[in-house]
């Protein structure tokens, strides 16, 4: 059953809450002004000038007041946005899903947020989004989330003492006093449970965008996957922004419906809404027969990626080639014992001159994660992914991932696949009470399999293998970037012998301490081995 268009309206969870904390204090003027500035011959205007300052008549006032609407519409709609981007707003929010999260807010580059991690927090019965259903299908949708939450509590008990006994493996030394270390092992036994948890838990964060970031999220806020949700916290949002500067609603469009947006007139006019059948499954059985057993699977590449870069340096600093090969070239920019950069814990790779030349180069992959492993990967901003709309994922058969360590024990795989099997009957029963796709999805959890392809080039690929091929990263988004700094080096040698951890770079760039996270060190000497030679359980 395909979705449709919702009016914003209450969900019987706990509504999600947003509050403005931190704003531009005119940020509409300020646009205009900005604008007025790159016409001005005599320096800087001034926000405050755009409607007028002190000691101006009431003419003079209202004809700078019909400038400022006349330029604020003009730049708009000629489509010359940038002067919207300097305004920010930094919202504070409780009480969304991790499926808004995932498919909305943080689906795109533009924004910052940090919110609360089901790896290191604990999370609470109870704090789910319930969408407005009611008879049967509430009472199915409530017993599956309870059942998860309890489900995770106990996976948390199984997994415990297997973690425990893989944790003092690696710290040997730790194992006498093992009751000082029971938080840490409490944490990776949670990393893992987590996975059981409905795509519906609750999360609270911090989120940060531009004026024209919230104009699009207003504009788009009824798109796959969460409409009804998405309109109700983005409303919110918009809401506050109006009430800080009513202004704004001179340039504010209307939010684009569900029903003209190019993937909901896809799946109706092609295939009716079929997506969550064989059609789903088939595409699904195709994408994994081209994966095999990788988590990434490298399927492109510049053909000449390394020839470019080497060039590029060459441009760069000015040389021929007789003065710097290739090889000596492409060591200046990646070797940390040359490009002193790359061993340094702040990222300045795009200030760079030098190591702005790996931006030529570029991969693509295509990867399956869990839901989880996904909202990892996708805050890597500057790699960016098409990711699937919710058609391509809500199967009504268990699709999920399992995290390495669940194979370790017999009764933790048991519980876990149970809960992954009663959780897709829930599913079922809920399509064949007439729920919604949209309502359903929220009961995914967060195992539920993604499949998508991502490209990066070389600059920003290498800062995000740098900091998830650390051991202390989720070890499932560790396993996908062991496997794309591995097939690099085997199309593009001289390239993919440095994409390495932040530890083994810091060695070779000689910076101390060679371990960069203090008492978060994972415990084994990384630095001391070959990419090809890293195993770990959790």
């Amino acid at each position: 059953m395909l979705m449709s268009a919702a009016p914003v309206g209450p969900v019987l969870s706990r509504e999600p809450e947003v509050r403005l904390v931190n704003a531009f204090p005119r940020p509409y003027e300020n646009a205009v002004a900005t604008a007025r500035t790159c016409y001005s011959g005599r320096g800087i205007v001034e926000t405050e000038e755009v409607s007028g300052g002190p000691g101006l008549s009431e003419e003079k006032r209202r004809k700078k007041v019909e400038q400022r609407d006349r330029i604020a519409k003009s730049i708009y709609q000629a489509g010359h946005h940038t002067t919207l981007q300097h305004a920010h707003f930094q919202f504070a929010l409780d009480a969304v899903s991790r499926q808004f999260l995932w498919s909305f807010l943080h689906a795109h580059p533009f924004y910052n947020s940090e919110q609360v991690s089901q790896r290191y927090v604990e999370v609470r019965a109870g704090n789910y989004t319930v969408p407005p259903l009611s008879g049967e299908a509430l009472a199915v949708y409530e017993a599956c989330a309870q059942r998860q939450m309890a489900e995770y509590h106990r996976l948390i008990e199984l997994l415990t003492p297997v973690v425990e006994r893989v944790y003092f493996g690696v710290f040997p030394a730790r194992k006498p006093r093992a009751e000082q270390w029971k938080g840490a092992v409490q944490k990776k036994a949670q990393e893992i449970a987590r996975y059981v948890l409905p795509l519906a838990t609750h999360a609270y964060l911090y989120h940060t965008v531009s004026g024209l970031t919230l104009l699009r999220y207003w504009r788009l806020c009824e798109t796959y996957d969460a409409p009804r949700e998405q309109r109700l916290v983005v409303k919110k949002m918009v809401d506050a922004l109006l009430a800080h500067d009513p202004l704004v609603a001179t340039i504010l469009e209307e939010p684009l419906p569900l029903e003209e947006t190019p993937e909901h007139a896809f799946f109706v006019s092609t295939i009716g809404g079929a997506a969550n059948g064989a059609t789903r499954d088939r595409a699904a059985a195709e994408f994994d027969r081209a994966l095999g057993d990788r988590v990434s699977l490298l399927v492109d590449w510049k053909g000449r990626n390394e020839e470019v870069v080497a060039a590029s340096v060459r441009e760069v600093l000015g040389v021929p080639r007789a003065l710097l090969s290739d090889d000596e070239a492409i060591l200046l920019a990646l070797d940390p014992a040359s490009n002193k950069t790359l061993g340094q814990s702040l990222n300045v790779s795009t200030i760079s001159k030098l190591t702005r030349a790996l931006s030529h180069a570029s991969y693509t992959f295509r990867k399956r994660l869990s839901h989880t492993a996904d909202s990892q990967d996708q805050r890597h901003r500057m790699t960016p992914a098409s990711r699937p709309c919710l058609p391509a994922y809500l199967s009504d058969q268990p699709d999920y991932v399992r995290p390495a360590i669940v194979y370790e024990d017999d009764a933790v795989r048991q519980a876990y696949d149970e809960s992954m099997a009663r959780t897709w009957d829930a599913i079922r029963r809920l399509r064949a009470l007439g729920v919604s796709d949209e309502d359903r999805a929220y009961l995914l959890p967060n195992a539920v399999s993604i499949r998508f392809t991502e490209s990066a080039d070389l600059l920003h690929l290498h800062h995000k293998l740098k900091m998830r091929l650390c051991y202390n990263a989720q070890e499932e988004i560790w396993r996908a970037s062991r496997d794309e700094a591995m097939q690099i080096g085997e199309v593009n040698r001289r390239i993919g012998r440095y994409l390495l951890p932040p530890c083994t770079l810091r060695k070779m760039a000689g910076a101390a301490p060679i371990c960069p996270e203090g008492d978060r060190f994972c415990g084994v000497r990384v630095w001391k081995m070959e990419i090809a030679d890293y195993r770990r359980l959790i």
